[in-house]
């Protein structure tokens, strides 16, 4: 039954592949550069946008597309410089470290020799490298003289996508009239959209009922729908 789809309480499993990332005005130059990442100038990339945006998404991307390891900042400290450096790395969420004088020197460190390796650096943040708050002179003035791409507002053809995908990877599969009132009504964002998500989701599993417009305008606590909008008869 078309629209009627009954929630479950399956685990969530992002789906990260190329395949699964739409591309649309708000984020097309960040795919360019990531699919084009051998002219890399310098052989380096920061990759910026709030959190949700699809920064992790691109670095699965570019890791699977490059062979790079992935590290969280925060876990340069206690990590094998040498051994991350000998191939292409992705480091997520710079700004974190900010003011870390051991995970900013660790950095540094890896950035250096990633490079003399001859090889490439994708880094992440939510906000341009001037505003990072990095303390380490040395590391501020190169990760500030890096290339860097943003990734934008999400528009509705990109939110669409994104709310489609999110309830994909709960294993749901609502109908387009359920994901176009959601996209029409819900706050700007990646994470909003992942929010909304989640509670849809929760509301459908405690209530157990199938995933409805009118589910989805009490979950944004709008006014009941009519039944013939509903979508449910």
């Amino acid at each position: 039954m078309k629209g009627q789809q009954l929630s479950f309480d399956l685990p969530v499993r992002p789906a990260l592949g190329r395949d699964d990332f739409f591309v649309s005005p708000a984020n097309a130059m960040a795919v360019v550069l990531i699919e084009s990442w051998q002219s890399w100038a310098g052989r380096k990339l920061a990759l910026i946008g709030p959190a949700g945006s699809g920064k992790t998404h691109l670095a699965h991307v570019w890791a699977a597309a490059s062979g790079a390891r992935i590290v969280p900042a925060r876990d340069l400290v206690t990590a094998d410089i040498p051994a991350l450096a000998a191939g292409p790395v992705v480091v997520e969420d710079v700004q974190k470290i900010a003011g870390n004088r051991n995970a900013e020197e660790a950095l540094f460190h890896l950035h250096n020799l990633v490079l003399a390796e001859g090889h490439h650096m994708l880094v992440t943040a939510d906000r341009e490298p001037h505003l990072w708050g990095l303390t380490l002179p040395d590391l501020m003035s190169r990760m500030q003289g890096t290339q860097a791409v943003r990734l934008d507002q999400p528009d509705d053809q990109l939110l669409s996508a994104v709310v489609a995908k999110l309830f994909a990877d709960r294993q749901l599969a609502p109908g387009p009239d359920v994901i176009s009132y959601l996209v029409a009504r819900m706050d700007r964002s990646m994470q909003a959209a992942r929010d909304l998500v989640a509670r849809v989701d929760r509301e459908a599993l405690a209530q157990k009922r199938p995933i409805t417009r009118r589910l989805a305008a009490e979950v944004l606590g709008q006014s009941e729908l009519p039944d013939f909008l509903d979508g449910s008869t």
